[in-house]
């Protein structure tokens, strides 16, 4: 017979839990990439617009599919998909989920973590000159110079580094 103690929140064991990493996978494309296609466009513009699409079969060569996931401790895991139809070397058609803005997709990035207050890192004038009547308050204790080294003499002379013949 259990308490129902250890389903509580009450009990510090559920208190801890083992950290998760996030698990991003894919190409995310924004909305104002979707918005940037035109039927008619190359296959090297629409690279060059969304980016090397992750799966290509060469069983389906003129489809491209972009596939984006996100996996979070604490969220559901976000999923979002465009597939790119071509007919030839020219953008026929793309269909695929209601893709977030860039700004939007930021905001569902937020950790919901707030680190705090940064604080200022640029002392004020008084807080300077605080700084510097301490410094020279306290003396340093006096430490002997070290003594110097000795220093060989230089050879008189050294061997030629080519035979004199050259």
């Amino acid at each position: 017979m259990s308490s129902g103690m250890s389903d509580s929140k009450l009990n510090p064991v559920n208190w801890i839990t083992p950290y998760r990493i996030d698990v991003v996978q894919g190409n995310f494309v924004s909305k104002e990439q979707v918005e940037a296609l035109k039927p008619g466009m190359p296959r090297a513009q629409v690279r060059d617009v969304l980016g090397t699409p992750l799966m290509t079969s060469v069983f389906h060569a003129d489809r491209w599919d972009y596939v984006f996931t996100l996996k979070r401790q604490g969220s559901e895991p976000q999923a979002l998909r465009l597939t790119v139809f071509f007919k030839g070397d020219a953008l026929d058609r793309f269909e695929g989920d209601d893709m977030p803005s860039e700004t939007d997709f930021i905001a569902r990035l937020d950790s919901k973590r707030k680190l705090g207050k940064v604080p200022v890192l640029e002392m004020t004038e008084e807080q300077l000159k605080a700084s510097e009547k301490k410094a020279s308050s306290v003396a340093a204790p006096a430490v002997a110079a070290p003594a110097p080294l000795p220093v060989a003499a230089p050879t008189a002379s050294y061997p030629p580094l080519e035979s004199p013949g050259r």
